[in-house]
């Protein structure tokens, strides 16, 4: 039977193991990418005047248009209206591996506190074995939820970007009818 001091130790192992175990960082660290710039929505129109008009009658005309244009899609196009150098990467926070070697380390530890006298290891492998299967299914668990935290993020660029293309594509429409309306051929 186990004695008082065992159990006694039991205990105060345990307790350091989850002590220890709730120190540890979080499953994923979340980190801006600047390698990498999505297109921004290309608004270049190119517009030709038939009716003769001048030069800067054509500039006032474009900046009309523009202004206009700018108004009825609340698209600027001389505004930064994306960084266009900011991703958001979501990456595990702890090498591979990490969790099944603590997993296999703790249960070992535990295995040998609650092996009996005459137990010659065995206690001490099969609780490296149980703590190597929980840590390395903690790992799989954590590298889930960064991956899942990932998709969120590249949704929302996604979704972001294409908001971006229709403001974008409303833009040149509003600027080819202006500028169409005025007497110019728009390409």
């Amino acid at each position: 039977m186990y004695k008082y001091k065992d159990f006694i130790h039991l205990i105060v192992i345990s307790c350091l193991s989850f002590l220890l175990m709730s120190c540890a960082p979080p499953a994923y660290t979340v980190r801006s990418d600047t390698t990498s710039a999505p297109r921004l929505p290309s608004v270049t129109l190119y517009f030709y005047p038939t009716k003769g008009q001048s030069k800067a009658q054509q500039d006032r005309d474009r900046y009309e248009c523009y202004q206009w244009a700018k108004k009825q899609t609340g698209y600027d196009p001389n505004q930064k209206q994306l960084a266009p150098h900011q991703r958001i990467e979501v990456q595990s926070a702890t090498p591979p591996g990490s969790d099944t070697a603590a997993g296999a380390i703790t249960g070992a530890v535990i295995g040998s506190m609650l092996s009996p006298r005459h137990d010659h290891g065995h206690s001490m492998v099969f609780g490296a074995i149980t703590g190597a299967m929980l840590g390395a299914a903690s790992e799989q668990a954590k590298h889930q939820q960064a991956e899942q935290i990932q998709r969120h993020y590249d949704a929302k660029d996604a979704q972001r970007y294409a908001r971006l293309e229709r403001q974008a594509s409303d833009y040149r429409r509003a600027m080819s009818a202006c500028l169409e309306g005025r007497g110019y051929t728009v390409r």
